[in-house]
């Protein structure tokens, strides 16, 4: 199987995480949170409500994709959570990794991300910020390697069609 990288995207909220560590154990590879690559003066920035930009975002884009690169030259494969917003971010990730990355696009109504930030307290994105991430989320192109989802689909549904898409990417770029 040739190395791949999925990266679960979407605006805060919209279930990254769960779906990340869920497809993770599906094909048995490492799980990176692309929170925890955030640098401690961003992770204040968001917690005071300021969003970030991109001269916060470029660092932590190339310390994310190095280490998906890494854990996918090590394991075959790799999962990641992270927010991807924008095509230039995505395109970021992938040179950093230095491997092939497909996308999953998590969408959902903003109504229901602030219900799904609201039961997380201890996580400091705050939904005020909800709105500057909407304004900068750029949609795969179709000439992307990415899969939409709705996010409202349990995580199990979800995981199901990533890991069903998933195969067939793999199968197709394996000949």
């Amino acid at each position: 199987m040739p190395p791949l990288a999925i990266v679960v995207m979407g605006v805060s909220g919209c279930g990254k995480s769960t779906l990340g560590a869920r497809l993770a154990a599906e094909f048995d590879c490492p799980f990176l949170e692309g929170d925890s690559y955030h640098l401690p003066e961003s992770v204040a920035k968001m917690r005071a409500g300021q969003p970030l930009g991109d001269d916060d975002r470029w660092p932590w884009l190339d310390r994310l994709g190095a280490a998906a690169g890494d854990a996918l030259r090590a394991d075959g494969m790799s999962v990641v959570a992270c927010s991807a917003l924008k095509r230039v971010y995505r395109e970021r990730l992938a040179c950093a990794a230095r491997a092939p990355m497909r996308f999953v696009l998590l969408e959902a109504e903003p109504a229901e991300l602030i219900r799904r930030l609201g039961q997380r307290p201890e996580h400091y994105m705050p939904a005020s910020l909800l709105d500057s991430q909407f304004a900068i989320l750029e949609r795969p192109g179709a000439d992307e390697a990415a899969l939409t989802l709705d996010a409202a689909l349990p995580p199990e549904r979800l995981a199901e069609r990533v890991t069903a898409w998933a195969r067939t990417e793999i199968a197709a770029h394996s000949l």
